[in-house]
């Protein structure tokens, strides 16, 4: 007797795991690193009054993320640092179209060794090694790239260069030393860096505007959650978020 009561409370047991399981919501996050502070702050708002809902978060190069979301990789919002990698997902058919915007911005920003005496663009030809995304997946790259090609100092770079998967590894090579300095977004240089400063902003006629596109992706759409989080992510409160950590907010 004793043995099928067993039986039956483990029976029940699972069955209301496994419903629970199966009802308790889950949001999957694919964001531009510059992102991260940001976004935990948002996603603990939310978890405050949703207690049921579970993030999970994938913070990295914004052209990685794009591939990985084409590749199948389970994804509800995604936000971009730049706009190509929206239009690509665009362009594959896997972003919800109607709910693309504006996030934030942002403005690009050299950061280094505090000692060295490097005020703008052309004073780097005198450094010997300077950390940036890469440029064919991190748009920190591509922007430090135009601004490079701009200033006419693209060919005297290209020796020095050291490329990273994100631009907060670029920051981790400014701050342990292993470079002269890095590009980054004013906002990683502002919360992140350790040891690094920053030394001068990058002129904004030299770059495009640093822009965070966000989406909800096909999958993203159809969950009631995902749906939720992304109306957050439009309020107030994110704007108010988001200007806490430095970032511009319309």
């Amino acid at each position: 007797m004793k043995t099928l009561l067993t039986v039956a409370l483990t029976t029940i047991t699972t069955v209301f795991c496994l419903a629970s399981s199966l009802y308790a919501g889950e949001i999957n996050l694919f964001v531009a690193a510059s992102l991260k502070e940001a976004l935990n702050e948002l996603s603990d708002t939310y978890a405050r009054s949703h207690p049921g809902v579970t993030f999970r978060k994938n913070y990295g190069a914004s052209g990685a993320l794009a591939k990985q979301i084409e590749n199948g990789a389970p994804a509800d919002i995604f936000i971009s640092a730049n706009t190509e990698w929206m239009e690509y997902l665009k362009s594959k058919k896997l972003s919800d179209d109607k709910s693309i915007d504006t996030f934030a911005y942002n403005v690009l920003v050299f950061a280094g060794k505090p000692e060295m005496k490097v005020g703008k663009l052309e004073d780097l030809l005198k450094l010997e090694k300077i950390a940036i995304g890469s440029p064919k997946s991190v748009p920190a790259g591509e922007y430090a790239m135009a601004a490079f090609k701009k200033a006419g100092i693209d060919t005297g770079l290209e020796k020095k260069l050291v490329f990273a998967k994100d631009v907060r590894e670029c920051l981790m090579y400014a701050d342990r030393g292993e470079v002269d300095g890095a590009f980054v977004y004013m906002t990683d240089a502002q919360q992140a860096a350790k040891n690094a400063k920053i030394l001068f902003t990058v002129p904004q006629e030299y770059y495009p505007r640093v822009t965070y596109p966000m989406a909800l992706t096909v999958a993203g759409a159809r969950n009631a959650d995902a749906a939720a989080f992304f109306v957050l992510l439009r309020s107030a409160v994110a704007k108010g978020i988001l200007r806490k950590h430095g970032f511009i907010v319309l």
